[in-house]
C-alpha cells in the first residue's frame, strides 16, 4: 500500500509491486491521501519500483491506455503499461472510466 505520508498529484508515475502495471495519477483528491494498490500489492513510485516482470500467462486485468476511477471519482488514473493485477482504493476496486458521450451531429 501506499505510505499515508505519499501525496498523489497529477502527474506522479506509479508501479505495481506484484505485476507490470504503471499508471499515472490524472486527478487526485486534495482532502485526503488515499491507498492504491494492485493485485493486493501496495503502488510504489515508478522511479524506486524494480522491474516487474512482463506480462504474459494470465490475461491482463488493467490495460493500457485506459483510466481507471474511485467509486466517487475523485481519483483517476491512466493505465501506461498492462499488467495481471486489478487496481484498489482503499480497499474498493476501480472501474473503468467510461467515455462521454459526443454530441450529435446532424
Amino acid at each position: 500500500m501506499t505510505s499515508p505520508a505519499q501525496e498523489l498529484r497529477p502527474g506522479l508515475q506509479l508501479a505495481s509491486t506484484v505485476c507490470s502495471t504503471r499508471v499515472i495519477v490524472v486527478r487526485a483528491p486534495a482532502d485526503r491521501r488515499p491507498t492504491i494498490t494492485c493485485g493486493g500489492g501496495p503502488m510504489v513510485p515508478a522511479p524506486s519500483a524494480k522491474p516487474a516482470p512482463p506480462p504474459g500467462g494470465p490475461e491482463a486485468a488493467t490495460l493500457i491506455g485506459k483510466r481507471y476511477v474511485d467509486a466517487g471519482e475523485t481519483l483517476e488514473l491512466l493505465c501506461t503499461s498492462s499488467g495481471t493485477g486489478s487496481l484498489s482504493c482503499d480497499g474498493v476496486p476501480m472501474t473503468l472510466k467510461a467515455a462521454k458521450a459526443l454530441p450529435a451531429s446532424d
